[in-house]
């Protein structure tokens, strides 16, 4: 199947685009980007626009064979000088425009004011724009603005508004490149690297629901991404196939936000399937003794990283999240009928580690002799 390139890929060469043309008064009609996957990004320039003081352009989204509801929106940069100097001494400020939402709660990847444009996104955005200023021997400042015209309208088909971000979609992408969602191309995918890793003669697997969780593992711990599986939303699939596969071991590194899930015995955690985050939270605060009134606010929040700091406030947080790792591991092990001893690690983006199973503190030393690191 064929893989697209999220909107976060979009607006970094749309913001290229009109970095270069700005700056070199010449028009660019493609700009090539490298994602943070390592993958070259040639994008077609669409709607030119120049004047002395600042140039727009747009880039097509394609998100190949994933069935997203972005593709063939036009993410547009709008670039201009700017002589001012942002807290920190940044020269490129990122702005959002129409159709990027702008963020109204917390736990979300960016604080309460800011346009919805994600980390990696912008780190995107501002290394091609400074390689631009480099080429062109710029030393003074940029504001890029990042738009989608029909941003609003595509927005009330996303959770944006159930999370907060209001007026438009948001500007996402981990790797830059969007691979194919379709269920069984992933279960296909999911299988061939547990083969893989059952062939190199281990009896034991990390497995997590995707970048994120991976990405965890690798500053956490210096566990290595390759010898990882990821495993989407698909977890009871993923451990039947393990058990299939004769594995005895496994590990389940993720965001609280998809193993809460697993601690309620949800097995595919796809938000399509269920979505009762915040009951089930809520549920482990109430099983610790939280108050009536931390438990309500616990159900009012968007995210399950927006929840966090009420159990910390409460002084469970330690209580629930452990309580929450034992579970998950549970249902691991139910669902794999006891053939297979499971173990997890809980992460939140803003928090760092939240809880692991007892087991898990013997994970990396099993791990060692491909891994040589250690807890």
């Amino acid at each position: 199947m064929r893989y697209g390139f999220t909107t976060g890929s979009c607006a970094a060469a749309a913001a290229k685009a009109a970095a270069y043309m700005l700056l070199t008064g010449l028009v660019k009609e493609r700009i090539t980007i490298e994602t943070p996957k390592g993958i070259l990004y040639h994008a077609a320039i669409r709607d030119i626009r120049r004047e002395e003081q600042e140039v727009s352009c747009a880039v097509e989204k394609d998100g190949g064979d994933d069935p997203d509801i972005t593709t063939g929106a036009w993410i547009y940069a709008r670039v201009s000088y700017w002589e001012g100097k942002e807290d920190g001494g940044q020269r490129i400020i990122i702005a959002g425009g129409c159709g990027v939402g702008r963020v109204t709660r917390k736990g979300l990847d960016q604080p309460i004011g800011n346009a919805a444009i994600n980390r990696v996104p912008r780190e995107m955005i501002r290394k091609e724009v400074l390689e631009i200023c480099k080429m062109a021997d710029y030393q003074g400042g940029l504001r890029i603005e990042i738009s989608v015209p029909e941003g609003e309208r595509l927005a009330a088909r996303t959770f944006n508004p159930r999370l907060g971000i209001v007026g438009g979609i948001s500007i996402l992408g981990t790797s830059g490149i969007v691979e194919p969602m379709s269920s069984q191309a992933i279960l296909d995918t999911i299988r061939v690297e547990l083969r893989q890793r059952k062939a190199e003669g281990f009896d034991h697997v990390v497995v997590s629901p995707g970048n994120y969780g991976l990405e965890f593992m690798k500053q956490a711990y210096g566990y290595d991404l390759d010898k990882s599986v990821k495993c989407s939303n698909f977890i009871g699939a993923t451990i039947d196939m393990a058990v299939e596969m004769g594995f005895q071991r496994m590990l389940l590194a993720g965001h609280i936000g998809k193993l809460i899930k697993v601690a309620g015995g949800i097995m595919n955690t796809h938000s399509k399937e269920a979505d009762c985050r915040m009951e089930l939270l809520a549920a482990f605060a109430a099983r610790e003794q939280a108050d009536l009134s931390q438990i309500n606010r616990i159900l009012e929040c968007a995210t399950t990283e927006e929840a966090i700091p009420i159990l910390m406030e409460s002084g469970k947080r330690e209580a629930v999240m452990g309580r929450v790792a034992e579970r998950v591991c549970y249902y691991m092990e139910n669902r794999a009928g006891g053939k297979l001893k499971a173990d997890c690690i809980l992460y939140a983006n803003g928090f760092g580690e939240l809880a692991k199973s007892k087991g898990a503190e013997k994970w990396f030393i099993l791990s060692g002799p491909e891994q040589a690191q250690q807890i």
